[in-house]
């Protein structure tokens, strides 16, 4: 085991008669007694075999060698203060978590959540996205982006994207496998599924083609791609591995800068589609997001117009 040679609890005690060249004033400034520190100080001495101050009629003075410790402890004891200054402020700093799923935040809030930061920030913004969400309010300060029905959250939920859907696919892919100039085309292409509950809380291409009247075997010997996760959907429309229905709010940079094309008609239903669902007392951090969050939905849904493949 190391000798351990001096007691570090007397490093602040050292700084501050160092600093102050009075024991009193160390001692006001410590909340000690002066004879409480003086003894701190013989103490110090004594273990190191050194004087670290002259006395002097009015106050102290450091010697050479309390002069060259001074310089350490000053150093350290500032660096302590500092560092237990930052945890505060990061402690103190506030934050706001927003849980929501996969496909929301991977798609419509990292690319613009940029633009919310550059207007506060003095937040930190922590994002939960899970495949499987708890449809219950969200905790004291927290803030949540679900995908349903006004009936499943209630009057305090606020809608943020009504779902509207449309068959998408890459240029390329039309060309080769299409056209596509009538729904029942898509029937007899290569589709890309996202699993889903049973019934889909969503559109899926069983009910998407049933709005125009027509049937698909489920197993038509298409080879027909399924994945769980929406972001993996539109990554396989992307490779060209088919056509996937695309939801606007979630796809609309892949339709401006054309790198995904229209494939049919639009389709929406709307009472359904992500819904905004404020905590039950939201803090000032979190409204500010909130209201951000529907004021960018408000401008994406009135400028949004997807460019057609055919």
């Amino acid at each position: 085991m190391t000798e351990r040679l001096v007691d570090l609890g007397w490093l602040r005690i050292f700084m501050e008669v160092g600093r102050s060249g009075s024991l009193s004033a160390a001692a006001s400034a410590l909340g000690l007694t002066q004879p409480a520190v003086s003894y701190q100080i013989r103490r110090i001495e004594g273990q190191m075999g050194v004087a670290l101050f002259r006395r002097q009629h009015r106050g102290v003075e450091l010697s050479p060698e309390g002069q060259r410790l001074f310089g350490i402890v000053e150093k350290a004891v500032g660096g302590v203060d500092g560092l237990v200054r930052s945890f505060r402020v990061e402690a103190e700093r506030p934050s706001v978590r927003l849980r929501t799923d996969y496909a929301f935040s991977a798609l419509w809030l990292i690319p613009r959540m940029h633009a919310f930061r550059l207007l506060h920030p003095e937040v930190d913004i922590q994002i939960v996205a899970t495949q499987r969400l708890d449809r219950g309010a969200p905790e004291s300060g927290d803030i949540a982006v679900f995908f349903g029905t006004r009936d499943e959250f209630g009057a305090a939920a606020t809608l943020l994207l009504p779902e509207k859907v449309v068959p998408i696919c890459t240029r390329g892919f039309a060309e080769r496998h299409g056209p596509f100039a009538d729904p029942a085309q898509l029937a007899r292409a290569t589709l890309v599924h996202l699993d889903s509950e049973t019934p889909s809380p969503w559109f899926d291409w069983e009910s998407y083609l049933s709005s125009f009247g027509i049937v698909r075997d489920a197993y038509a010997g298409q080879g027909d791609l399924r994945f769980n996760t929406y972001s993996l959907v539109v990554q396989a429309a992307l490779s060209e591995q088919g056509v996937a229905i695309g939801w606007m709010g979630l796809v609309d940079t892949l339709l401006a800068a054309r790198t995904l094309v229209t494939a049919g008609p639009m389709l929406e239903a709307p009472a359904r589609g992500y819904w905004l669902l404020p905590s039950a007392a939201p803090s000032p951090h979190a409204e500010r997001l909130a209201e951000w969050l529907l004021a960018e939905a408000a401008a994406e849904q009135s400028s949004s117009i997807p460019p057609s493949g055919r």
